[in-house]
C-alpha cells in the first residue's frame, strides 16, 4: 500500500500514521526523518542537507527530492510506504510522480485529514508539555490534575512557541497558502479520499481503512 498523507497543523497525522503503518506494515516516512537518516548514513546528499540545516536554512526541493528517491528505493519500500510531510507543494507533487515512475510504483491512495480552523486552533494552543519529564497534557482535553504542574513528576508545564496562538495562525495560513492545492491536485487524478478528521481517532482511523479499502473498513 503506498499512501500519502496529507491534513493541516493538528489534524492528528501523527497518531493516523502510526495506527497506519502498523496495519499495513510499511514504513512511515517524513522530510524530517529523512534528512535525518541521510545524515546518520553520512552520504552524500545527507551531507549536503546538513550543510544546509546547520547554516539556518530550509532545504532546497531539488535535494529533498533527491532524497526521497533514494528513501524510496530503499528495500523497505517494497512492501509500500506512508509518505508525510511530502509532497508539501505541486512541483513536489509533480517530481513524485515522476520519481514513482522511475522506480515502477503508482499511489494507491492519498488521504486527506480535514479539520476546520477553529476547531484546530484550541487543539494547538492548548497543549502543554512538563519542562521535566516531557509528558504531554492539554488544558482542554487532556488537564492536569494540578493546574501548570505535570502528574507524573511535578514538573512545571509550558506552552511551546511554535503552538502559541500566532504561531499557529501562521502555519496554518502556510499550510492553506502552499499544501491545499494538493488537494486539488490529487482530486483531479482520482487518488484523494476526504476523512472528516473532527471525531474520535477511532472513527478517524475506521475511515481511513474503509477509504482505503472502497468500502467500510472490517479490519480496522
Amino acid at each position: 500500500m503506498n499512501i500519502i498523507l496529507l491534513g493541516p497543523p493538528g489534524a492528528g497525522k501523527g497518531t493516523q500514521a502510526e495506527k497506519l503503518v502498523k496495519q499495513f506494515e510499511i514504513p512511515h516516512i517524513s522530510t524530517g526523518d529523512m534528512f535525518r537518516a541521510a545524515i546518520k548514513q553520512g552520504s552524500e546528499l545527507g551531507l549536503k542537507a546538513k550543510a544546509v540545516m546547520d547554516a539556518g536554512q530550509l532545504v532546497p526541493d531539488e535535494l529533498t527530492i533527491a532524497i526521497v528517491r533514494e528513501r524510496l528505493a530503499e528495500p523497505d519500500c517494497e512492501r509500500g510506504f506512508l509518505l508525510d510531510g511530502f509532497p508539501r507543494t505541486v512541483p513536489q507533487a509533480d517530481a513524485l510522480e515522476q520519481i514513482l515512475a522511475g522506480l515502477n510504483l503508482s499511489l494507491d491512495a492519498v488521504i486527506n485529514i480535514e479539520v476546520p480552523d477553529d476547531v484546530l486552533m484550541p487543539r494547538m494552543t492548548g497543549r502543554r508539555i512538563c519542562k521535566q519529564c516531557g509528558a504531554t497534557y492539554h488544558t482542554r482535553f487532556n488537564p492536569p490534575k494540578q493546574a501548570d504542574t505535570c502528574d507524573q513528576c511535578g514538573g512545571a508545564l509550558y506552552q511551546r512557541s511554535d503552538d502559541s496562538e500566532e504561531t499557529v495562525n501562521n502555519r496554518l495560513a502556510v499550510y492553506a497558502q502552499q499544501t491545499e492545492p494538493l488537494v486539488a491536485y490529487y482530486l483531479h487524478r482520482g487518488s484523494l479520499k476526504t476523512i472528516n478528521g473532527n471525531q474520535s481517532l477511532q472513527r478517524v482511523f475506521a475511515d481511513i481503512c474503509g477509504g482505503l479499502n472502497g468500502k467500510k473498513a472490517d479490519y480496522c
